[in-house]
């Protein structure tokens, strides 16, 4: 960097000694060239000035401060050389106006401005003047751009608590301005902000933070980003910094994805979902097994092995039930109620149905190996119970602040909501670990935004699953406990239909179509009943949603159709397709047509007059624009004919 900018500072400097010599030797307008001197020699003083703190010089703006330093010294080496002409008829044609000397004077003037601030900004926070840096001239069309270079350079050579005010100024910038965070970007403000979300204090650490998740807006400026390590320095403050850094860190992170799904991958490599689903997890439920890692580096694997075992087969002999997770599990958090809720129940039943399912045999080894091991760790285990947790310290995280927790929570729920929208391999992460199971109890207990955040989560990974068989048979088993709990949380917002989660739980109960039994019918009943007199977007999802349960795709369409029926969806099918808004119409009208190819024979379907409907239908050209809806259409009409005319 030095280098670069002395050998930037070679020519300003060369070309000022020429026009100082030059102007010395003038035969014309001495006075002028005079003064042309003197601002030279001073320009040229403080370009060597510059040329020793090279390497503390700011390069982006040394490089459009010296290329019009260069500019002017060229204009004003040729007119002081015009100033050496010899012989009466050479000075009659080389006569020069005084206005070109003003003018080439105050071009120095601005030069020497341009060149004092450069230093004045580029100097360290306790060289710097406190009174203000004030403007350069250069900056007289576009003064933003020397403010974006000020703050740029305070957060590169300022104090810590300087460095937080010029992170803070940044974030008002870009929040205010897309383009100012643009440039902020292409000046180079990206590397001095990571390296303050890794160094600085907390507020400092928190408006770094802010700043690069509001600068991530589009993929360019984003895999600049990424480029300069803000993924390693993410992943790194999401394990060992400050809560409150954490939850401005996973937001950014969640504002990064949204803007641009690609770097997905790059996250998950830094095992940033594992972090964040620890979050998640911390004073919710127990972390998954695969996440918990010792901070007693002395302690070997096969020990940690050992005391797995041992655990195991402790809770086995007492029943099946790990006594200590059940304690931790119903360990009541700050306003909950102390008695064990249904969902805490569901939590510890899991917890002890995973440790039944190892194998006996792992069991039986462990226990006859691990009595001397606990006896020489138990203390040691007493002590450090609460300090490790998802592969990293959290000491002294339950002493945070009620609020402070929940905006980790919510933070760390929306980060995984982004990160899980259309990634299989993410997913898979999310779903082997406890995660779901955190959703579905921030479905019940959580506050505030936590809630929204888990419901648009588990709809994105529902949504994955829906396409993904693999992925809906290992995280959606019918007979899985997590699998189970979020339904439950699902079905009870449904039923409830008066809350901001309802649209993205009908998509996740929609997505699960193809998971439920036969006999599985509960979730039909709460849609049908969004079909009617609901808002239109409402009636659209539910219609939607049990489009999944009805065609063709799903193998137990037959059972649910009939469910539909009996639910009394006909009738709403029916207003829906004469009434409703028309977004909802075309929705309402594939669901009846899926149900009409299906149970074609239902009395229902006759009293309800669907084949009626179904006529109209055909005869309204906006209904008829898919191929797919017309075919649809033309095939449940003639399976409804066949009925009547048999009946």
């Amino acid at each position: 960097m030095a280098d670069i900018v002395k050998e930037i500072l070679g020519k300003p400097i060369q070309l000022a000694d020429q026009v100082i010599k030059a102007a010395g030797q003038a035969s014309s307008s001495k006075p002028e060239c005079g003064d042309l001197k003197a601002r030279a020699e001073k320009l040229a003083q403080l370009l060597r000035q510059a040329a020793r703190a090279s390497s503390d010089l700011y390069e982006r703006p040394t490089r459009r401060i010296i290329d019009e330093t260069v500019q002017v010294l060229d204009k004003a080496l040729s007119l002081v050389l015009k100033c050496r002409a010899n012989g009466l008829m050479k000075r009659v044609f080389t006569m020069i106006p005084n206005a070109a000397f003003r003018k080439m004077l105050a071009q120095l003037d601005n030069c020497i401005g341009d060149v004092s601030w450069l230093l004045r900004v580029s100097a360290s926070g306790d060289d710097r003047d406190s009174g203000g840096l004030g403007l350069p001239p250069i900056a007289a069309n576009e003064p933003i751009l020397c403010l974006i270079w000020e703050h740029i350079a305070i957060l590169s050579t300022g104090s810590l608590e300087d460095r937080s005010d010029g992170a803070a100024a940044l974030v008002s910038l870009a929040r205010d301005n897309n383009r100012y965070g643009k440039l902020i970007i292409e000046e180079g403000g990206v590397v001095p902000l990571l390296k303050l979300i890794k160094e600085g204090r907390v507020e400092g650490q928190e408006n770094a933070a802010r700043a690069i998740g509001l600068l991530g807006r589009d993929p360019e400026s984003i895999e600049q980003m990424i480029h300069a390590g803000a993924c390693s320095v993410f992943a790194k403050v999401l394990k060992e910094g400050p809560m409150k850094v954490q939850a401005v860190v996973a937001w950014a992170v969640a504002e990064l994805t949204a803007n641009y799904p690609k770097c997905q991958d790059l996250f998950a490599q830094h095992n940033i979902i594992r972090l964040l689903v620890g979050h998640l997890a911390f004073e919710t439920i127990q972390e998954h097994s695969k996440y918990a890692i010792t901070t007693n580096k002395a302690t070997s694997i096969h020990a940690v092995v050992i005391a797995s075992n041992n655990s195991t087969a402790t809770a086995l002999n007492k029943g099946g039930t790990d006594h200590d997770d059940d304690r931790y599990t119903q360990m009541p958090r700050p306003g909950e109620n102390q008695n064990p809720s249904r969902m805490q129940k569901v939590v510890t039943n899991t917890m002890a149905m995973r440790s039944q399912s190892k194998p006996s045999q792992q069991l039986n080894n462990g226990a006859n190996q691990t009595n001397h091991v606990n006896s020489e760790n138990a203390k040691y285990n007493h002590q450090h119970h609460h300090h490790t947790y998802s592969g990293h310290s959290i000491k002294g995280r339950e002493l945070e602040d009620p609020a402070t927790k929940a905006e980790m929570k919510s933070m760390s729920a929306k980060a995984l909501w982004h990160l899980a929208k259309g990634n299989s391999h993410i997913c898979r992460n999310i779903t082997e670990s406890r995660a779901l199971l955190c959703f579905a109890v921030l479905l019940e207990q959580g506050i505030g935004e936590v809630k929204l955040h888990s419901a648009m989560a588990l709809m994105e990974i529902t949504a994955v699953a829906e396409q993904d068989t693999e992925l809906r048979r290992s995280a959606f088993k019918p007979n899985s406990p997590a699998c189970k709990a979020v339904v439950d949380q699902l079905l009870q917002i449904i039923e409830k239909a008066d809350s901001d989660l309802l649209i993205p739980c009908v998509k996740a109960i929609g997505n699960l179509a193809r998971t439920f039994k036969a006999t599985e019918t509960r979730m039909i009943s709460p849609l049908v009943r969004l079909l009617d007199e609901r808002e239109a977007e409402i009636s659209r999802e539910a219609s939607i949603a049990l489009t999944k349960f009805a065609c063709t795709d799903n193998y137990l369409h037959t059972d649910h159709c009939k469910a539909i029926i009996s639910a009394g969806g006909a009738k709403h099918l029916v207003q829906l397709v004469y009434f409703g808004e028309q977004i909802v119409q075309i929705s309402a009208l594939v669901l009846l047509c899926y149900i009409a190819l299906h149970v074609p024979d239902s009395e229902e379907l006759a009293l309800a007059q669907v084949l009626t409907v179904l006529e109209w239908a055909s005869k309204q050209g906006f209904m008829l624009q898919h191929e797919a809806v017309e075919l649809l259409l033309a095939e449940a009409k003639i399976g409804l004919k066949l009925y009547q005319s048999k009946a």
